[in-house]
């Protein structure tokens, strides 16, 4: 193997320009980074602009840098049908997706689906429809502690989330009734990738606060991904932030979880400080997406990218000469678009390393899953027949 310890952090929703099929979603004319940067006149990312992410698009205050002699730039497109989180994640690990997970974000849950949902539990639904869930605390918190209703509502990801009060519902009730709306949601027609259950504690709505029990009931992969196959080699694949449960704990050995970027980075920094291992460190940094991309707060966006490639340059520093960190993103999320949803755009991919001579540009590639098949040729593993990717040769020589 050419290196010992691989790094892929996800920047939510960072991408960079509307893919070639972006019609049939309609985003035409969406790119998070540009759009972002744009919107405060011009980002300052040195580290990030020093691996070349200004070759990857015109980017308002990042030059292009021809001489990147230690790492890669290129750009991905997404062979799958759709634009969320999920989706994007497993066809990183080789997995083609041809039926996009379903979203409720404009009309909230079907009157059958939430009908069903009381009669099973019982209890009666209030909310359905997307929301921030420290927001929909605020505005029904305390109907659903005095009726102990259910708090039910979606995103723009493929997710049904229920919030109810840990002391008058109570946690196991909780995860009872998401278990049930699991059951209900497995039905082709209400299909969604993740249940979540989201308790919280407080006794009005000005100190409501959500708990550290959350518990997702998510989709596994349909088949054996990348990841499996480093874990069944003995390999590590350490997930920090919420990769574990976007697989479901499938093809997991360690998780660790985190409650903002600058969580996730400490966290990473720390795995590359002090441990040692052989194989993949998978990082999700979610804030991009949740905090400023579905909220449309684009100079939010701008400067939480400055605030990751500060985080990004302590990283390069205690990097060992046999690591490889690659910085990519799942989805795009242009917080000038129109709506709150995913956009549907292609993604970055830098790859540094101290061992990397001859960096430079390299061609667009046609699929996310040429990352996991990178890695596995990385450790000396073949693909399995039934995933999409091929290696990205220059990386590995």
């Amino acid at each position: 193997m050419k290196y010992k310890r691989i790094f892929l952090i996800v920047a939510d929703s960072a991408g960079v320009g509307e893919e070639p099929d972006a019609d049939r979603f309609g985003d035409v004319g969406s790119n998070t980074w540009a759009h972002a940067a744009a919107s405060v006149g011009g980002i300052h990312v040195p580290y990030m602009e020093s691996m070349g992410i200004g070759e990857l698009d015109d980017i308002m205050g990042v030059k292009p840098v021809k001489d990147h002699r230690h790492s890669f730039s290129l750009r991905c497109r997404e062979a799958s049908n759709g634009k969320d989180t999920m989706t994007g994640h497993w066809e990183m690990m080789g997995v083609l997706t041809t039926h996009p997970f379903k979203t409720f974000t404009d009309t909230g849950f079907p009157k059958e689906l939430i009908d069903e949902l009381e009669q099973r539990t019982g209890h009666k639904v209030i909310g359905n429809y997307a929301s921030s869930g420290t927001e929909i605390l605020k505005v029904l918190g305390e109907e659903q502690m005095k009726e102990n209703s259910l708090i039910v509502y979606t995103s723009a990801d493929s997710v049904l989330q229920i919030a109810a009060h840990e002391q008058v519902t109570g946690l196991q009730e909780l995860y009872r009734c998401c278990e049930i709306a699991r059951e209900i949601c497995m039905k082709p027609e209400w299909r969604v990738g993740r249940v979540i259950a989201r308790p919280y504690i407080g006794t009005n709505k000005d100190n409501f606060k959500r708990t550290p029990n959350r518990h997702d009931y998510a989709l596994q992969p349909p088949v054996k991904t990348d990841m499996d196959a480093l874990k069944d080699h003995g390999f590590m694949t350490s997930c920090i932030g919420k990769i574990s449960d976007i697989f479901d704990m499938a093809g997991v050995t360690k998780t660790v979880h985190t409650i903002s970027n600058m969580d996730g980075m400490d966290k990473t920094i720390e795995q590359v400080k002090n441990e040692d291992w052989e194989g993949l460190c998978f990082v999700n940094l979610v804030e991009f997406d949740s905090e400023y991309g579905h909220r449309r707060n684009a100079p939010g966006y701008a400067h939480a990218l400055e605030d990751f490639d500060k985080r990004v340059g302590e990283m390069m520093q205690v990097m060992r000469p046999d690591d490889l960190l690659l910085i990519t993103a799942d989805h795009g999320n242009d917080p000038t678009f129109k709506g709150t949803d995913h956009t549907r755009e292609k993604v970055p991919l830098l790859a540094y390393s101290p061992a990397i001579t001859d960096g430079r540009y390299l061609e667009e590639r046609a699929c996310f899953g040429d990352m996991g098949a990178t890695i596995l040729k990385n450790f000396g593993l073949t693909k399995p027949d039934h995933l999409i990717g091929e290696p990205i040769e220059e990386i590995l020589k």
